[in-house]
């Protein structure tokens, strides 16, 4: 089992019962084993007492086996002391006595004391005294290894720190690189010696190398809570480097971890170092912290967390230096909390492309060579140079308030903010609306209304076209009221309260402007109508209003692109995709001719959705991008990033999708959450798992954060398989258990066991196949009450492998005999699915296995008579061969030789060459030979296979 609470915790069962049934041997070895378990399990106080136990019976009474474990036990010496300065509690008398002891050991075997040395350098360093850890370190250095010595990546790691703690970080990197260079197999490597060099390669400047470390490392040790001293150090260099976002990040995520840290030193190291990363962010910014013991879980302010944790890690420091007579720990502890941003921000994170500026600043640095040329490049043939950036309006000094708001609303009517904005600024400025004709101060409302609107600030938007409303109105300008009642209508359909009110609103300004207004009023109102119908998701319905929009639109060249537009969005809900292709195709003809930035990109991205061709659809997401307004980048970013995944281009969208994730947090925008979702689903695809993973556990985080538990279940879902590329079992079977518990609902029930049967296969592809046993069995439960018999008998199938696998014959064949019940169920069909006859067919073969593990070859016999025909109409010839193989396997074990050979000649003929059936079924052949006097034959096989006699 892998270190951690789960093995410890079967460790402790298995003392109690070594401990009950009074063997020496077995409570030696086990508490051995123990010692090991708690020092790397992140409960090393518990080591202690394991170790003293073995070390005391060794003495006591010498046993044949104790000879067996005795340099395991000199091994131990050095957790001891190393675990011993991690307590403040234990006196350093103590420690220093443990130190004697293993050096009279070591001494005593004819052991070097190089580990020796190592150790009391460990000590004089901790408690400050520089004098004596320089002169051990010159000892430890200058000692002949042997195979009591750390290994070939740990002694190097504690040199590397020295060296780093004294200034020499040159030497600590150039000391790091054949070591690195080498074949590190130890536990604590490479992650320890990589952690050990963020802060060398870093002030080399070696960047790229530090960046690289960070993220190997941190993955390697970020689920290990023995490592919570080193997640320490990742969250400083993460602070170090300026990524105040990464060192939250990681706070918030081992934060947790405090309340059962391995070791008081750990805890003092990680919540001054959490501390110092809180101290960046704004002291109001919401931290989540879990609940433990008698506190809630909940959020608290970054500031107030991060002077607790620097209380925490202050009273710690003190704790060891009372107990060391030195100030050396407060020393450390005060200059860790200083920590603060140091030189050229080094980007750490997989899905920032740069160091996002605070919402409503500018960025610390530009857009990317890539963007940049993307946005300025030279135009091409339809391309509409600086769109979407307008020079600076120049507004008459002349021009009087009805001026001004003609001007105005013709910018907003051509989508051109600068004009609105500057018209508006020089009303507001010049003339006082007090002193103004009443139907000039609604107008003045109507346009406000139309700039909060554009602004996005909808609930004001919405007062104020209000407020419009009533002053037209209250001068009797019916038409104008008419207009205002149709927009409000549509900002009232942007809300989830409003869209009844809003829908009503803009249906009857329809009709009345059917009335009283010319063709391009008439034109917009029925526009407008559509809108608010979309913003509801009733496409069929918006369509059908915008086939009463007249076809001329009045003349308004801008009205018709916003109506193309809008069918366009409409059409591609309702996936009439012919339909889609032709629209966008016009829109974007039209938006060229306009050569309004917004909606030439619009146009352009609904063009790259719709067409099929890759590289036409990437040329128009590059058009879109050339001219969208800096505000609508994200979306065509993101829509790039979804045309390079269609083509098969995952490594390019990689870049797309991660600036569009940089311009959210930039713009304090929400959705960076679901496009981290498809950002490291990007990395997967494109093959760079670790960055895959990175994004996707930042995605979980923010979407557990905004409450979205099915998209933070679909993302935990992507996480899983992510892990399970990257060879971590466990964190993905965490997540598979976990997804199991939150699809808990009746509606759920298929997905659930969906998940309990992944976490099965992860179980029985480890060969922990009794752990697999019951997740099928909970799987095949589940299926039952989901009402899905094939995928109940697949799980039982899977259920009886896995317990004929952990040797427990009976819980198969328990199995077995409820296969059977369903199998009959199901084959009660007139005339079964192919899904239902293979895995009646399969099961089977299943129950024939098990029985025939059981000694019941006659029984299992039969229950493959038929089966390879079967599996063969429905064209499953592999397995079909599978059967047949097995098969002239129980032949041969019922002394049927000449049967097996028939059998086994026919099946070797049909199978494609060097195939490992093929292998299988020589193998077989030639034993048949053999038993039937053909030893020659029998030979002469196993030579054209490649065949070892015994294998």
């Amino acid at each position: 089992m892998p270190y951690g609470a789960g093995q410890i915790a079967a460790l402790e069962q298995l003392l109690r019962r070594v401990d009950a049934a009074d063997d020496r041997e077995l409570a030696f070895v086990t508490r051995m084993q123990g010692t090991t378990a708690y020092t790397y399990g992140g409960e090393p106080a518990k080591s202690f007492v394991t170790f003293s136990w073995c070390l005391g019976e060794f003495d006591r009474d010498p046993q044949p086996y104790h000879a067996r474990h005795a340099r395991q036990l000199l091994w131990h010496f050095k957790y001891m002391v190393s675990g011993l300065l991690k307590f403040p509690e234990v006196p350093l008398d103590r420690t220093n006595a443990v130190l004697d002891d293993m050096e009279r050991r070591y001494r005593a075997g004819g052991h070097s004391l190089q580990a020796v040395h190592k150790h009391r350098f460990r000590v004089a360093d901790h408690i400050g005294d520089t004098e004596a850890a320089a002169h051990w370190y010159r000892l430890w250095q200058t000692t002949p290894r042997d195979d009591l010595s750390d290994c070939a990546g740990c002694d190097p790691t504690t040199e590397v720190q020295y060296l780093s703690d004294t200034g020499r970080y040159a030497d600590a990197v150039a000391l790091a690189e054949p070591v690195l260079a080498g074949r590190l197999t130890c536990n604590e490597q490479p992650q320890a010696i990589l952690t050990a060099l963020l802060v060398p390669y870093l002030r080399v400047g070696r960047h790229d190398e530090a960046r690289n470390a960070h993220r190997e490392a941190y993955r390697r040790v970020r689920g290990n809570l023995s490592d919570l001293w080193d997640i320490g150090d990742h969250i400083e260099f993460c602070t170090l480097t300026g990524n105040e976002a990464r060192a939250l990040e990681l706070v918030e995520r081992h934060l947790d971890w405090l309340d059962r840290a391995p070791s008081p030193a750990a805890a003092m190291h990680f919540a001054a170092t959490a501390a110092a990363a809180l101290r960046q962010v704004d002291g109001d910014l919401a931290v989540y912290r879990r609940a433990a013991g008698d506190r809630p879980a909940g959020d608290v302010p970054a500031a107030r967390l991060a002077a607790e944790l620097a209380e925490t890690a202050a009273a710690l420091a003190a704790r060891f230096d009372a107990r060391n007579g030195t100030t050396r720990q407060s020393e450390l502890i005060a200059d860790r909390l200083a920590v603060r941003p140091t030189g050229e921000h080094l980007p750490l994170s997989a899905s920032l492309r740069r160091r996002p500026a605070r919402p409503g600043t500018a960025p610390t640095t530009g857009a990317p060579a890539a963007a940049s040329a993307e946005v300025t490049g030279a135009t091409g043939p339809g391309e509409v140079p600086g769109a979407g950036r307008p020079e600076p309006v120049a507004v008459p000094d002349d021009a009087g308030p009805d001026d001004l708001l003609d001007l105005a609303e013709a910018g907003w009517h051509r989508h051109d903010q600068a004009t609105l904005r500057a018209a508006l600024a020089a009303y507001d400025e010049r003339f006082d609306d007090a002193s103004l004709p009443p139907a000039t101060v609604a107008r003045r409302l109507e346009l406000r209304a139309a700039e909060l609107s554009d602004a996005e600030k909808i609930p004001a938007a919405i007062d104020t076209a209000r407020a419009a409303l009533a002053a037209y109105r209250e001068v009797g300008d019916e038409l104008r009221e008419q207009v205002v009642a149709s927009r409000l209508g549509v900002l009232l359909t942007m809300t989830e309260e409003g869209r009844e009110e809003g829908l009503a609103l803009a249906e009857a300004a329809a009709e009345a402007l059917d009335r009283i207004g010319d063709e391009r009023r008439r034109a917009a109102a029925h526009d407008r109508v559509a809108l608010a119908l979309m913003h509801g998701g009733r496409w069929a319905e918006a369509l059908a209003a915008l086939d009463k929009v007249p076809a001329g639109t009045g003349d308004d060249p801008y009205l018709a692109l916003r109506v193309a537009l809008h069918r366009t969005h409409i059409l591609e809900e309702l996936e009439r995709a012919e339909e889609f292709r032709s629209a966008a195709e016009q829109a974007r003809r039209h938006a060229r001719e306009l050569g309004v930035g917004e909606l030439l990109m619009s146009a352009s991205l609904a063009y790259a959705r719709a067409v099929d061709d890759p590289a036409e659809a990437l040329a128009a997401c590059d058009e879109a991008l050339r001219v969208a307004p800096p505000e609508a980048l994200v979306p065509a970013r993101v829509t790039r990033a979804r045309v390079l995944m269609a083509a098969g281009r995952a490594d390019e969208a990689v870049d797309d999708f991660a600036e569009a994730v940089t311009l959210c947090v930039e713009r304090g925008a929400e959705g960076d959450a679901l496009l981290r979702w498809e950002l490291a689903n990007a990395y997967r695809v494109a093959g760079r798992l670790g960055e895959a993973a990175e994004v996707a556990e930042e995605a979980v985080i923010g979407l557990d954060k905004l409450g979205a538990q099915a998209q933070a279940d679909r993302c935990r879902y992507l996480l899983a398989g992510i892990y399970q590329g990257l060879g971590e079992v466990d964190p993905a079977l965490a997540l598979l258990e976990q997804l199991a518990d939150n699809l808990d609902g009746p509606d759920n029930l298929p997905h659930r066991a969906q998940m309990l049967e992944e976490a099965g296969g992860l179980l029985y592809d480890a060969d922990r196949d009794a752990l697999a046993a019951e997740r099928f069995a909970a799987a095949a439960g589940t299926y039952e009450l989901s009402g899905l018999p094939v995928d109940q008998l697949r799980a039982r199938r899977r259920e009886a492998y896995a317990w004929m696998w952990a040797g427990d014959t009976a819980a198969a064949l328990r199995t077995v005999d409820a296969m059977d019940g369903l199998a009959a169920s199901l084959g009660a069909q007139p005339e079964p699915e192919p899904p239902v006859t293979y895995e009646r067919a399969m099961a089977a073969e299943a129950a024939a296995r098990v029985l025939a593990g059981d000694g019941r070859e006659g029984e299992a016999f039969d229950r493959l008579t038929g089966l390879p025909d079967r599996l063969r109409s429905i064209e499953a010839f592999g397995e079909a061969a599978q059967v047949e193989i097995f098969t002239g396997e129980l032949l041969l074990r019922l002394d049927r030789p000449a049967d097996a050979e028939r059998l086994l000649r026919v099946v070797l003929g049909g199978l494609p060459t060097g195939s490992r059936p093929v292998q299988q079924t020589a193998w077989l052949l030639a034993r048949a030979l053999d038993e039937l006097g053909r030893a020659e034959e029998a030979a002469a096989l196993r030579a054209e296979h490649d065949l070892d006699h015994d294998h």
